[in-house]
């Protein structure tokens, strides 16, 4: 049987895992202990119903093969060598490591159980807070704003970005700014926009910690607690050594329309950490995992790769709490519609897509 290992239980990890089972032995190595559904940590930041529902097991995800939990070290050839244990060999490597980000939108800690704890102490804090300041109003700042004027109604919220505009990058139409900041106007949220910040707060994101700050351009903010809504990174560092040739400057690795990675046959790549040109999202990871499952499994037949992968059209799902938000999407025809709450909460803002991610994980 085709040994086939996964680096990175993410959304595409498991998609590849999942989706090879059949046919291969499959190892998945993941440095955390659970899988953590990060479409949905901001709730979990504000809402103690989410604390443990953001968190599942890899247990019953591969039968043929198994689960490895430790740090990938580097990469030789198809050779993964790993923390605290034997190197690992494939004969097909599918690098899934995605992109590490400012708590609480994604977690870097390996246990469940120290998370979770991290997670109860921000609800708390959040809830003793009287003012709260996001730095940041792109859509991770956008949708923390919305969760946490949803939970705490009371709890003066303010952003701030550099852009003129919040969703300031481009990608976004203006009737969806417009549409999400009267939203947000509705909600209380001051928008402090067109100056980035002289200095951040001298206490940690998530520390409930009275401050005062002020932008570039003079104006002043007094806060309680403060987060960090910008700044990924791609989770790439293990590769240098062996495949800086194949690497941008930002960390993403050079992939072939097959998602192959340039100049090494049988390794692909999915997600975050592909070049890619198109929005790094969930639901693009799992549509390059479908990519790298049907190449992977022609190549165990004995065939030549006969999937391709084409960017999709991209949605823009901003749910404001589990009420409120609104949607960029595009139709069949190519125009763009950008609707509201209601449309909103039924695409992703009451269930956040949990049962979906479950059902991957085949725990239901």
């Amino acid at each position: 049987m085709a040994k086939v290992v996964v680096i990175g239980g993410g959304y595409g990890g498991i998609t590849v895992a999942g989706g090879l089972d059949d046919v291969a032995d499959v190892t998945l190595i993941e440095k955390r202990d659970q899988f953590v559904h990060h479409a949905a940590a901001l709730r979990a930041a504000v809402d103690s119903g989410w604390g443990h529902t953001i968190f599942m097991p890899y247990s019953k995800l591969v039968s043929n093969g198994n689960v490895v939990h430790g740090t990938v070290q580097r990469v030789d050839g198809h050779t993964v060598y790993v923390s605290g244990h034997e190197p690992i060999e494939a004969d097909y490597l599918v690098l899934a490591t995605g992109t590490s980000y400012p708590y609480p939108a994604k977690y870097n800690v390996t246990e469940s159980e120290v998370a979770k704890a991290r997670l109860s102490q921000t609800r708390e804090n959040l809830a003793r807070a009287r003012r709260v300041m996001l730095v940041g109003a792109g859509t991770v700042g956008v949708e923390f704003a919305g969760e946490i004027s949803s939970n705490f109604p009371d709890t003066e919220i303010v952003m701030v970005d550099k852009a003129d505009t919040i969703l300031g990058t481009p990608g976004y139409v203006d009737e969806l700014r417009d549409t999400i900041t009267g939203q947000l106007r509705e909600r209380g949220v001051r928008l402090v926009l067109g100056s980035p910040l002289a200095y951040m707060p001298g206490s940690d994101v998530g520390v409930l910690s009275p401050f005062e700050v002020e932008t570039v351009d003079g104006q002043k903010i007094e806060g309680d607690i403060w987060f960090l809504c910008y700044g990924a990174r791609t989770n790439s560092d293990y590769l240098v050594s062996s495949f800086g040739n194949v690497m941008r400057p930002n960390g993403q690795i050079n992939v072939d329309k097959h998602l192959q990675v340039k100049d090494h046959p049988g390794i692909f790549a999915v997600g975050d950490i592909t070049d890619v040109k198109e929005s790094k999202r969930a639901d693009a990871a799992r549509a390059h995992a479908r990519v790298v499952i049907s190449n992977i499994r022609d190549l165990i037949a004995g065939q030549n790769m006969t999937t391709s992968y084409e960017p999709g059209k991209e949605w823009v799902i901003l749910p404001l709490g589990p009420d409120g938000g609104a949607s960029q999407l595009v139709t069949r025809d190519g125009t763009i519609e950008v609707v509201g709450p209601r449309e909103t909460a039924d695409i992703k803002g009451t269930d956040l897509m949990v049962s979906m991610v479950r059902n991957q994980l085949h725990l239901q």
